[in-house]
């Protein structure tokens, strides 16, 4: 059963599954908010959301090692893939997502950051249903989500980091509001929630 968090809520992944974590997928999905109102059904909205996910790795004292976002697809060791970019947020389930071979990365990473940001400088009152979650790839269960009801005039978001501790990972819902409309405008932000 997955964990549903709340802002700065915490879950252990490994007492999630029954088993040791080899792969996981960290997935954000997103709709364009429908105007409300008489005056927003007359005139419409927006038809599409450029927001993009990515994901810092930090090393153990907290500095930025690797990005991996929609204009560099892979982890330069190759562990961390983004599976591509979505330029509307159409469609159900999983907008973007990226996969981490927890086997395969660096025994010196200890923390990666979700972000989430918007290449065109839409902002987050546009977006609707928000979410990121973390998935088992092995069983393809879900084991922790994250809900942004957190709506406003900002172009990005910490959403959520991943730490290793004594060869353990936990899931962390942040939810911070930031402003940057690529993954390196977003770095400073993310190193400060560690």
């Amino acid at each position: 059963m997955s964990v549903s968090l709340s802002k700065n809520q915490t879950v252990s992944l490994a007492k999630q599954t029954d088993r040791s974590l080899t792969s996981v997928t960290l997935g954000v999905g997103w709709d364009v908010a429908r105007p409300k109102g008489f005056f927003g059904a007359l005139f419409g909205g927006a038809d599409s959301i450029d927001l993009d996910a990515s994901a810092i790795i930090f090393d153990a004292a907290r500095n930025p090692v690797d990005t991996v976002w929609f204009r560099q697809l892979q982890s330069r060791d190759g562990s961390i893939r983004h599976t591509g970019d979505n330029l509307t947020g159409e469609g159900d389930g999983d907008d973007e997502s990226i996969l981490i071979d927890l086997t395969r990365l660096p025994a010196a990473i200890e923390h990666i950051v979700l972000t989430v940001n918007s290449f065109r400088g839409q902002t987050f009152d546009k977006v609707d249903n928000a979410y990121g979650r973390v998935v088992d790839n092995t069983t393809g269960r879900e084991l922790a989500r994250f809900n942004i009801s957190d709506s406003g005039a900002h172009t990005g978001i910490i959403l959520a980091s991943l730490t290793r501790a004594g060869g353990e990972w936990t899931f962390k819902a942040v939810g911070q509001r930031a402003n940057g409309q690529t993954v390196h405008d977003l770095t400073g932000a993310a190193a400060r929630i560690l």
